[in-house]
């Protein structure tokens, strides 16, 4: 099956590389380079694409070079499917190659919008209000910074002078705070980053399934157990299907990711890792993919925080994961029975370096008392 989705992505992109070449070969300064031979001004184009689609691959790699080169030859399809109704209406063929012109400026724009939604954390606030606390609470939930692909540790350090300016009672990381490539500095960095929060509460983790990786330990210069260590030394408390009381009165359970779950029948229900629980308290549930919602309000959680999605990361595939099924929702708030559900787009990216869908956030909560 991956053989054939692979092969399929292949020929589709080289026909997306052919068309963008066939028709940048109508710019009249490539028919003069060419003087005039049709044939040569293709292979000249071709070359061009080849040569930037490599240097794209270089610089970033492989995934965010067939990321802006698919975008160019979205954005050339509908400037070009644009022109032909206009030529259609006017009776009469555009002048020069204005529909690639519009295709390539369009790109650069949309693809740096994306780069500045990826790179650019914003903050997001919701508040809720209960009767389940005494006194007002703060969360602050980041999830995927997926350390080392959009920033390195420098950067994961001032997103954690951003979450102290915020005053948190109480920080929650819902999952893939490193990748399978995060080098050992990396994770190192970012770890003590964490340790340098300032609550009243503390700092609470759940794992992804990024996390806990997809290549060989060797391959990532530092094995799970160091994580695990470095997290603990900086003073995050780790829940795998376990819950705290917290100083404030308040549960933070946490689930073992899906993934983990899927490969060796280990994760609780949530009924199961709830049901000791005073529900008389206010109840924080952290769970790394959004799937398992109408179990975890059947449950009795009050909020459940999930990351994973990125979004949606892209336009229009952002929507893909609620089609299929895999997530009950891509970004945002949903309230199913009494249970309110977030769903963050995360601090980072994977390993792409654009988010065309949404943008990068720090969730802000403030539960309210009624």
């Amino acid at each position: 099956m991956w053989r054939l989705i692979i092969g399929s992505v292949i020929i589709v992109f080289s026909a997306g590389l052919l068309y963008v070449s066939f028709r940048a070969a109508n710019f009249g300064f490539v028919k003069k380079l060419a003087c005039g031979r049709r044939y040569l001004a293709r292979i000249i184009c071709l070359a061009f694409f080849v040569v930037l689609t490599a240097f794209l691959w270089l610089v970033w790699n492989m995934m965010n070079a067939a990321v802006c080169m698919i975008h160019l030859v979205v954005f050339w399809l509908i400037c070009d499917l644009v022109s032909f109704i206009v030529s259609r209406i006017r009776r009469k063929k555009p002048a020069g190659n204005f529909a690639g012109a519009a295709a390539i400026v369009l790109c650069a724009v949309w693809l740096a919008i994306g780069w500045y939604n990826a790179h650019h954390i914003r903050t997001t606030d919701y508040a809720f209000v209960t009767d389940k606390i005494s006194s007002g609470v703060r969360i602050v939930q980041i999830t995927d910074s997926h350390v080392g692909a959009t920033f390195h540790a420098d950067g994961f350090r001032k997103i954690i002078d951003d979450i102290n300016g915020l005053s948190p009672d109480a920080v929650v990381i819902t999952g893939d705070f490193v990748d399978d490539d995060t080098s050992p500095e990396d994770m190192l960095g970012a770890c003590e980053a964490l340790g340098e929060l300032k609550t009243s509460c503390g700092v609470y983790y759940v794992f992804g399934n990024h996390d806990r990786g997809y290549y060989s330990e060797a391959a990532k210069g530092w094995t799970n157990a160091q994580l695990r260590e470095k997290l603990k030394e900086n003073g995050v408390v780790i829940l795998e299907d376990s819950a705290v009381l917290t100083d404030k009165g308040f549960y933070i359970a946490g689930r073992k990711d899906r993934s983990q779950s899927r490969a060796m029948n280990e994760r609780k229900t949530a009924e199961e890792l709830l049901s000791g629980l005073d529900r008389s308290r206010y109840i924080i549930l952290l769970d790394h993919q959004p799937h398992d919602f109408d179990a975890e309000a059947k449950a009795g959680a009050d909020l459940v925080l999930c990351g994973h999605t990125h979004g949606g990361q892209f336009i229009p595939i952002n929507h893909v994961g609620e089609w299929i099924g895999e997530n009950a929702l891509r970004y945002g708030h949903e309230k199913r029975m009494d249970t309110d559900f977030i769903v963050s787009s995360g601090v980072g990216c994977w390993t792409f370096k654009f988010k065309t869908g949404c943008f990068s956030e720090i969730v802000v909560i403030d539960l309210l008392v009624k």
